[in-house]
């Protein structure tokens, strides 16, 4: 079962997200997914196995300029996630599936995501679900 996640759902997201997102704190990231639903402009999923809470995938509208698209919003896959216990059954498939049908809900006629260069998990999840390549790139910064 997958559901839209509310308000009332943000602590169960953000202890599922910390655990992709380590370098983050179940608290800060209560107050970032908080504030997105409160703006409307994002949604979470929750993916559910006999009740039990095993993934999610945040998605929101993109209005700035998306790497590769031509309208906007731009639909944007923010995050997926799926426990490793549970994984390889087409679970994150049927989360993915959901953030685009809510993109499509919301005007989006394209659908975008990214990963970091050297996450070939990542990255392969995203050939295998039909995303073409658009861009690499490497940032740079230095402190003044």
């Amino acid at each position: 079962m997958i559901r839209r996640a509310g308000k009332n759902d943000i602590d169960m997201v953000a202890n599922l997200a910390v655990l992709m997102w380590r370098d983050h704190s179940v608290d800060e990231l209560i107050h970032t997914f908080s504030e997105m639903i409160s703006k409307g402009k994002g949604q979470f999923f929750l993916k559910y196995e006999r009740d039990i809470p095993i993934g999610f995938a945040q998605c929101q509208l993109r209005y700035d300029y998306v790497e590769g698209t031509e309208t906007t919003p731009v639909g944007y896959l923010e995050g997926i996630f799926v426990k490793e216990a549970y994984r390889h059954r087409g679970y994150a498939k049927e989360l993915l599936a959901e953030c685009e049908a809510w993109a499509k809900e919301n005007g989006c006629q394209e659908f975008a995501s990214d990963c970091e260069i050297d996450n070939t998990d990542s990255f392969q999840f995203h050939k295998a679900m039909k995303f073409a390549e658009v861009n690499r790139i490497i940032c740079f910064a230095k402190k003044l």
